[in-house]
């Protein structure tokens, strides 16, 4: 049986440098920082006090008070994406096509916000005034229940948690499900609301994130030597996947196809990275055999590039370790740089943000890259974006475990495959 292929047909995205696609690409590709000092929590106590929020965003009008009262934040931030890339795809729900339609939405964290607002309420109250709905609104998968509930999406449901490789591997999945047949449609992506105190103690206390308190908008600065660490960020993307054939019968707009997916495990370290990257090559490896594609039809990277010492050069040498020689000839940039670090949810927003790459030939550049680490010596586009012909872009996540998901997608073309 010919293998189908899939095809993105909707966008939905809330991030700390947007909540449209439109927004949010503008403001990557421009360079445009979405850091700044947090302002939802209190953050007196804490040694780092900014991060990457989602602004200008209220769950109450979107949702009503009641129901948005039973949802974490993190549940907030997929519905909306949903609701938008379902909006954007045009498609209609109807018991013809419900059980052939699924939801496939991770987050690396779960519903956090819930956890910890439920222990101060136990301890400072009693076990009485806990919250009945406190456990199904701290379930990793409660974005992709709730999705499925609210379009009558009765297909495969399901939630994946990798980590900072939860968006990719989410997609990745998905696209397989489309693949064998199990559905024709997947609303498939990731969301995450970790910037919490307490997550923040804890990178902190790790030496994970950066403490430029007195300059946020420059202290994501992926491969560049003076680097200390990523920036913690909130939000979620979603796709609307279907199979070519299904997209094709409705008159759906293409946005562009998943041609290739490939994961990997370090089984090394619970935060570090193989230092020669071996893990995350294997990945890259795979998703360019399940793209059918060679090391030269890949016209940008869309680079995990966290701004860590040890991802960076890890990832650099990862990079080499696949492409080689022609690693320096492939425009790379880490859009990181502006959005912050989404954990799960970066995955699915760079998808987003490589989509964008390809529909307007444009790649997004590496803000703040002011000098050069010399171990990181590819072209990851400082400081301004450049016009570039893309018709195939490759977009890689790494996570916390040892999780590698690389993911590639291409300009639709009608023949191919054919």
């Amino acid at each position: 049986m010919e293998r189908r292929r899939v095809v993105v047909t909707g966008m939905g995205i809330f991030s700390p440098i947007g909540n449209s696609v439109e927004e949010a690409w503008q403001n990557a590709a421009n360079g445009v920082s979405g850091i700044g000092p947090i302002q939802r929590f209190d953050t007196t106590d804490l040694p780092v006090t900014f991060g990457g929020e989602v602004r200008n965003f209220d769950p109450v009008e979107m949702f009503g008070r009641r129901e948005a009262r039973r949802m974490d934040r993190l549940t907030h931030l997929a519905m909306a994406a949903a609701q938008q890339a379902i909006e954007d795809s045009g498609i209609t729900i109807t018991d013809d096509n419900r059980y052939e339609a699924g939801v496939l939405i991770g987050s690396g964290i779960g519903g956090i916000e819930t956890i910890l607002e439920g222990m101060k309420i136990i301890l400072q109250k009693g076990p009485r005034s806990v919250s009945p709905l406190l456990v199904p609104m701290m379930l990793p998968d409660s974005p992709a229940g709730k999705v499925s509930m609210m379009w009558g999406l009765r297909g495969p449901n399901m939630a994946i948690s990798t980590a900072c490789a939860t968006g990719n591997n989410s997609i990745g999945e998905a696209t397989e499900m489309i693949r064998r047949g199990a559905a024709d449609v997947m609303v498939a992506g990731s969301a995450e609301a970790g910037l919490v105190d307490l997550a923040m103690a804890s990178f902190y206390n790790m030496h994970a994130i950066s403490r430029r308190n007195e300059d946020p908008q420059a202290a994501s600065r992926p491969f560049d030597r003076d680097r200390d660490g990523f920036v913690v960020s909130e939000g979620g993307a979603i796709l609307i996947l279907e199979a070519l054939e299904h997209a094709q019968a409705r008159g759906a707009q293409i946005y562009a196809e998943v041609l290739g997916y490939g994961a990997s495990a370090d089984a090394f370290h619970v935060t570090a990275p193989l230092e020669d990257g071996a893990g995350a090559q294997a990945a890259m490896r795979k998703a360019l055999k399940n793209a059918d594609l060679t090391i030269n039809d890949i016209d940008y990277i869309n680079a995990h590039g966290t701004s860590t010492p040890m991802n960076d050069t890890s990832e650099t040498k990862a990079i080499k370790g696949v492409f080689g020689e022609q690693a320096y000839n492939i425009p790379i940039s880490s859009t990181k740089s502006v959005t912050g670090h989404l954990m799960g949810a970066a995955g699915a927003v760079e998808a987003v943000l490589s989509i964008k790459a390809i529909l307007e030939n444009f790649v997004p550049p590496t803000i703040n890259l002011d000098n050069p680490d010399p171990e990181c010596d590819l072209n990851y586009t400082p400081h301004h974006g450049v016009p570039a012909e893309i018709k195939t872009v490759m977009s890689n996540s790494f996570g916390f475990g040892g999780h590698n998901a690389v993911l590639i997608f291409g300009e639709y073309q009608d023949n191919h495959g054919s």
